[in-house]
């Protein structure tokens, strides 16, 4: 009697749970994972710790302005003639900011900074009133640079760790010549399909563990106000880290396929860790800058980095992100189709390396 052989869904989550298993059974996995893991905290609780050093800044108030804010909390008041002498006081350091009256605001004041105006300083006012700079070029707060070099390291590191590991398994089954005992039980496709769902799960699974890492940080910390403002941002990092980490990975898988030895990965996968390090490497450096942030939003190899960053400084608009995301999804379907093909054509072939001609045609 002979045994149905497995469909395609079947054949794909049996390789799924395959990729699973092998990774979690990993001591080098666990331990990168443990590290990443109280690096993040860390990270949280000293941007939240940092944050709220804010509470109890000095303040200088004008005279027409003090009936404004007083009583107000975590304010150090300090008042001041006019607003003159409120804006020398800025520029001098001799306070943090300035609360000065303004018949055109819709609050009756106005919060006056030198490069920035702290978000807690903000946030311990009743109302949230319009901000003037007076060096608009200058940084726009500590917060925003903890928030830059929290999504980019996660995106840098999650896409490395499991992009590599993609490409090891790959080039490890062909070296053992495992791979022809599994196509000869499994559809090649369904091979790649359960490789790239696989890691994707784990991949999620430590993205959402890290967010509610943010989340408890935060809460601990005593910064709910902040984490009220970067709540939506995170979110939208998972949804663009999904469709972003599901393009690399079949990139990954389809770079691994064109050679037959674990000597040789990094002739092929190098030009996808140089795209996972880019956007590390632009939105530490360039987070603040409005046109850079701009570009990487659209570009899908950033774009799980750079939206989410404008998103927090409140510099995109609410179609924006659709739009990024709509890009990053015909760029998704459009790398698997190509990984696919690839890695189908490349698999079953030894010796030298695959040229990517070669790999495109069949």
């Amino acid at each position: 009697m002979s045994v149905a052989s497995p469909s395609f869904a079947q054949s794909t989550w049996l390789v799924a749970e395959r990729e699973i298993g092998s990774k979690l059974r990993s001591k080098s996995f666990v331990i990168s994972f443990v590290i990443l893991f109280l690096g993040a905290l860390a990270l949280v609780v000293w941007g939240g710790f940092s944050a709220g050093n804010d509470t109890g800044a000095p303040v200088a108030v004008s005279a027409d302005a003090a009936t404004y804010v007083e009583g107000t909390p975590g304010l150090q008041l300090q008042e001041v003639a006019d607003r003159s002498a409120a804006e020398s006081a800025v520029r001098d350091g001799d306070v943090d900011a300035a609360i000065v009256a303004d018949s055109a605001s819709p609050v009756g004041f106005v919060v006056i900074g030198d490069t920035s105006v702290s978000n807690t300083i903000l946030l311990s006012l009743a109302q949230l009133p319009p901000v003037e700079l007076l060096d608009p070029s200058g940084d726009a707060g500590f917060l925003g640079y903890i928030v830059a070099i929290g999504f980019g390291a996660v995106f840098f590191v999650s896409a490395q760790i499991f992009g590599a590991t993609i490409a090891q398994s790959v080039v490890e089954e062909k070296q053992t010549r495992v791979v022809e005992l599994l196509i000869s039980a499994v559809p090649v496709r369904a091979l790649l399909a359960g490789k790239v769902i696989g890691n994707t799960v784990l991949a999620m699974g430590q993205i959402l563990i890290l967010a509610a890492v943010a989340v408890v940080g935060l809460t601990v910390t005593d910064q709910t106000e902040l984490l009220t403002g970067i709540g939506a941002p995170i979110a939208w990092f998972a949804v663009f880290f999904l469709f972003g980490f599901v393009l690399l990975a079949a990139l990954f898988a389809a770079a691994a396929a064109m050679v037959s030895r674990q000597e040789d990965i990094g002739a092929t996968t190098t030009p996808l860790l140089l795209l996972i390090m880019a956007p590390y490497f632009l939105v530490i450096f360039a987070w603040d800058n409005p046109l850079i942030l701009g570009i990487m939003s659209y570009v899908p190899f950033s774009a799980p980095v750079g939206m989410p960053m404008r998103l927090f400084l409140g510099d995109a608009l609410w179609w924006e992100p659709l739009l990024s995301l709509a890009i990053l999804l015909v760029t998704c379907v459009g790398a698997i189709l190509v990984g696919a093909k690839i890695y189908e054509n490349s698999l079953l072939r030894m010796g030298a390396r695959v040229k990517l001609g070669e790999a495109l045609r069949r």
